[in-house]
């Protein structure tokens, strides 16, 4: 995230307190947003209404300033991510997380990156609202109860309950165990050369049996509306498919912590195509075409926890 966006921007005047307080912690407080949201944007927003609410806090009443501003950010976090539900209800086709251009630091944090990738993320996107924040806070952060209780208004009793439904459910759904960065390359790296050269074998033997498409265009692009199952349905798609786009060419990226690929068309980001890997192949390929998604594309996004 720019330096600038969120609140305050810092420059060569004196700082104040609040402004030292939050810049410190601007990037730890977008991360918790963006787990929560799954959208740059809307977490974008949630930093600017914490600021707000930040700027006017006393505080020679504030113990501890990072727990404080996670306080506030989780609070608008909740309330933007139940608006944020209805309006998915009415969207275009499959909603998928907006994809985010991470720096090479964020891979280094394995549990960072499993937690910002596309699989987790679409995972979190079962929880309902309250599970969500007491399980991004909790498992990713490692946030006591006590603040969690703080800033989700339960007791902590509650929130040790809500942590462990919310835990076993992520637990059910998520993808088995942690894939290498060069495992989920070389699945790639087969990947591109195989819908490059219109090979449909190869790109078959890379995807998995019950290998899932998901498309997202937001009613602006051209997407599948609905999920796509099983190898020969998705390798032919893509095959077909990609072979009218003669312009294009694939890029590899860091995209929301993993190894992806961008597919650029006139100079520009058409298309960004992250992946879920089991056992060296294949299982999940989420491609998001939505213009008003790939905005994170432009520069790398500073993660932290």
């Amino acid at each position: 995230m720019a330096e600038g966006v969120g609140g305050p921007s810092s420059g060569g005047d004196p700082v104040d307190p609040a402004t030292e307080a939050f810049v410190a912690h601007r990037n730890l407080l977008f991360t918790v947003a963006y787990e929560m949201l799954g959208s740059a944007a809307d977490a974008e927003d949630v930093l600017q209404e914490t600021w707000l609410r930040w700027a006017g806090v006393d505080l020679a009443t504030v113990r501890d300033r990072r727990a404080f501003l996670v306080r506030i950010t989780t609070r608008q976090a909740l309330t933007r991510l139940r608006t944020l539900g209805r309006r998915r209800e009415s969207y275009v086709g499959t909603w998928l997380p907006e994809p985010l251009l991470t720096a090479p630091d964020v891979a280094e944090d394995v549990e960072l990156a499993d937690s910002v990738s596309m699989a987790m993320l679409l995972v979190m996107e079962t929880l309902a609202p309250t599970e969500r924040a007491v399980f991004v806070l909790r498992e990713v952060f490692d946030v006591g109860y006590e603040e969690i209780a703080a800033a989700v208004d339960r007791t902590p009793a509650a929130v040790r309950q809500i942590a462990h439904r919310a835990r076993a459910h992520v637990t059910a759904r998520r993808p088995r165990g942690l894939v290498s960065p060069a495992e989920t390359r070389h699945a790639l790296d087969a990947f591109r050369r195989a819908v490059t050269t219109g090979d449909l074998q190869t790109l078959l033997d890379v995807l998995a049996p019950d290998v899932v498409l998901m498309g997202d265009g937001g009613g602006v692009k051209q997407a599948i509306l609905r999920p796509v199952q099983g190898a020969d349905k998705v390798g032919r798609l893509l095959i077909g498919g990609l072979a009218r786009l003669t312009a294009a060419s694939w890029h590899a990226a860091q995209v929301n912590g993993c190894p992806a690929l961008v597919l650029h068309l006139g100079g520009e980001v058409d298309t960004v195509l992250a992946v879920r890997i089991e056992d060296g192949r294949i299982r999940g390929l989420y491609a998001v075409r939505n213009p008003e998604k790939l905005s994170g594309m432009r520069s790398a996004a500073a993660l932290s926890r």
